[in-house]
């Protein structure tokens, strides 16, 4: 598939611009990200041992939907197993899962219905690892490693891949329409990864089972296939690019950056790192400003609900995105680059959709006129806050025989977390 073509049927998702994701599994009772299984090297048995406990009984996804929806989301992503090897569909592949555990019934169906029902585009993360499949080999990140010697003796990675590989092929087959395909992860970089690259994955045959039974779905960069055009996405993550990271990876001709609202992905009761709405709409304006998107997690309880400071945030984020989601959707990169101006020095970005460019402010309203560089009076229709459609009156000045625009800029209240403010461009 040329680049082109895989512009072309990506065309959706560098529209969408802000999407969820969604971390949930047996850590949640933990109140711990589920990282902690390896970097603590938690014993086999006694993580698992939650797998008795799960029992979510005030899972409500249209609720969840309806947050997203409302705050601008268009696409969301799902965590359908992560390392630990806990699925949350009923896969006839292993016992692991949740129809087995209290709750007993199939997450995932409801979930991508819920969704759907919105409107949004919905997406499956599948962790290409597994901590609980007895033929996935112990490597160093495996809670298991000191006892790698012994346990791999009797584990052969072929027998898992072909697992892997099931899976996969079941959810592609038995859940309906799935528009993004979230495998993680890929790493070579170490001797002592018992080989988790695209060559043991199988990855093109992957890639191939994905396209043939999702025509059109969109995959990220994480089965470790190298090379010019490998993925549709590639994925920061948990820092947001100040730059289109296209313009230096080769593998993937779009974007998005995974956040999380707090300091873990999954839930974790006693954080104190929630971000602030102003921070959350500050890293999706830099995402859109740089062709790029925002996939932002969110992490439910054990009960199956989304934390009251998420939904707040989220609430937050939405009252914004309900009067400037117009410089977020279809947006992205402007023809005018960002502005640093003033003492202590302010940052502002621009996002471009079609002739309308977006001049973002965030939480830094200047109490000053500014000049916009390079553009001139006979470029600009009008200009006005998004806010209230109030006009803002404006300049051309000549700097060094090149025009400029400098904005004449009211005192005002500004936005919490981010005044717009809109040049309506004549069309050249």
């Amino acid at each position: 598939m040329t680049s082109e073509e895989r512009i072309r049927k990506s065309q959706w998702f560098a529209e969408a611009r802000f999407g969820m994701f969604v971390h949930w599994g047996l850590y949640a009772i933990t109140a711990r990200d589920m990282w902690y299984y390896s970097t603590e090297e938690v014993d086999k048995d006694k993580y698992e041992r939650l797998f008795r406990r799960f029992n979510p009984v005030d899972y409500d996804p249209e609720s969840w939907a309806k947050l997203a929806k409302d705050a601008g989301m268009k696409y969301a992503v799902f965590i359908t197993k992560h390392h630990d090897g806990f699925c949350l569909w009923d896969s006839k592949y292993t016992d692991f899962k949740v129809t087995n555990t209290p709750y007993g019934k199939d997450i995932l169906k409801p979930w991508l219905d819920a969704y759907r029902d919105q409107g949004i585009k919905v997406g499956v993360y599948y962790s290409l690892i597994d901590w609980h499949h007895p033929h996935f080999t112990v490597d160093y990140l495996h809670p298991q490693r000191k006892d790698a010697d012994r346990l791999n003796k009797t584990r052969d990675l072929n027998v898992y891949v072909e697992y892997m590989h099931n899976q996969v092929r079941e959810l592609m087959t038995e859940y309906g329409p799935i528009d993004v395909f979230w495998p993680d992860f890929s790493y070579d970089h170490r001797p002592d990864s018992k080989g988790k690259r695209a060559e043991e994955w199988q990855s093109e045959r992957l890639i191939a089972m994905l396209e043939e039974l999702q025509p059109g779905i969109l995959y990220n960069n994480r089965m470790g296939i190298s090379g010019e055009i490998a993925a549709d996405f590639t994925t920061p993550e948990q820092y947001i690019p100040k730059e289109d990271v296209t313009r230096k990876d080769t593998d993937a001709p779009i974007w998005e950056a995974c956040e999380t609202i707090g300091a873990s992905w999954g839930y974790y009761r006693g954080d104190r790192d929630i971000k602030s709405a102003t921070r959350i709409v500050s890293d999706l304006v830099t995402c859109v400003s740089n062709n790029g998107n925002l996939l932002l997690n969110v992490g439910p309880t054990p009960r199956g609900r989304i934390q009251p400071e998420f939904v707040e945030r989220l609430g937050q984020v939405r009252e914004w995105m309900d009067v400037n989601g117009e410089s977020i959707h279809g947006a992205g990169a402007a023809m005018v680059a960002p502005i640093n101006e003033g003492c202590p020095e302010r940052h502002y970005v621009f996002t471009q959709r079609g002739t309308d460019l977006y001049l973002h402010f965030f939480d830094r309203y200047p109490p000053f006129d500014i000049l916009i560089p390079g553009l001139s009076a006979a470029a600009v229709d009008y200009v006005e806050f998004v806010a209230d459609r109030t006009e803002v009156e404006f300049e051309e000045v000549v700097i060094d025989e090149k025009p400029n625009i400098r904005l004449r800029l009211p005192i005002i209240n500004p936005d919490p977390h981010d005044t717009v403010v809109r040049f309506v461009l004549r069309d050249s």
